[in-house]
Order: C-alpha cells, then sequence, then structure tokens
C-alpha cells in the first residue's frame, strides 16, 4: 500500500510549494475511522475509476482555506465564499491529476470533476465495502492541519 500512498504525499507537498510557496510537513498516515466525528468546515472529493477505483479527500478548517486561497489569488477572503471553495477544488483537482500520471505504471486511472461538501463538522460518507481509507495528515504555517483521504482498490478483471 505504501507504494499507492507514497505519490499522494510526494504530490501534495509539491503543489503546495509550487502554488502556495510553503512547506508541508506529512504526519503519520493512518486509517480512518469512518465513523469518527470531524471538525473539518470544507472537503474536496476526486473520484478515480478505470482500473482502480476509489476517492481522495482533502479537508481543512475554514481559516486554511481562506489563507491558502488568499495567497493563490492576491486578494483578501473572510468566508467560504466561491473563490474559496474554487480553490480548494482546484488544489484536489491538481494532486489528483499529478498522481494520476506517477500511477500511471501500475494502473490506468480516469479522475472526476471536483465535488465540494462544506459545513461545520460535516461527513464524507465513503461507500460501505470500499478500500480501507487512509489519512495523511499535513502541518503548512506551523500549526496548521489538513487531512488528505486517500481510498483506492484495484478492480477485479482489470
Amino acid at each position: 500500500m505504501e507504494k499507492y500512498i507514497q505519490p499522494f504525499i510526494d504530490v501534495c507537498k509539491n503543489v503546495f510549494k509550487e502554488f502556495i510557496g510553503f512547506d508541508l510537513t506529512a504526519g503519520r498516515p493512518y486509517f480512518a475511522d469512518t465513523n469518527a466525528i470531524t471538525d473539518w468546515d470544507i472537503s474536496a472529493i476526486i473520484g478515480l475509476t478505470g482500473e482502480a477505483r476509489g476517492a481522495v479527500v482533502m479537508s481543512m478548517k475554514k481559516d486554511l482555506a481562506v489563507k491558502v486561497t488568499d495567497i493563490l489569488t492576491g486578494t483578501r477572503h473572510t468566508a467560504l465564499d466561491d473563490e474559496v471553495v474554487d480553490a480548494v477544488g482546484e488544489i484536489v483537482n491538481i494532486i489528483a491529476g499529478n498522481v494520476k500520471k506517477n500511477l500511471e505504471e501500475a494502473f490506468r486511472l480516469v479522475i472526476s470533476l471536483p465535488t465540494i461538501v462544506q459545513g461545520a463538522e460535516h461527513e464524507v460518507k465513503w461507500p460501505h465495502g470500499q478500500a480501507r481509507i487512509i489519512c495523511i495528515p499535513f502541518t503548512i504555517f506551523e500549526n496548521d492541519v489538513f487531512n488528505l483521504s486517500v481510498a483506492i482498490e484495484a478492480v477485479k478483471g482489470a
């Protein structure tokens, strides 16, 4: 499984360094508890299909989403407005697109358009029986944290 998770860590670090100009520190990946209550304010979801299926979900608090968007756009935001939602969706889209390229030796993948879920303590429901969900915590700006959650499994017969 590590060979499939490491590209997500590497790409996420590269995307934030290149587009935001800040380094990320990856925490230790762990298996998600699908019944755990989270305190994220916004999640961007990309579906994966093809020779493997699953999803990539980036979740963060409102303040971090606003801060990242401010840096990307050079304008000030105070809420999860349309520009912040678009920025978070675009970041996860870039991450998934780059990981797709890195995994092409193992799987031919198709990625969906980003879907955004927002609201305090929202839930992202994963299909029952799907591959185990691995959460990768990242730290940026010294103490802001976000999660990149990944579930990916090979499709039988592919």
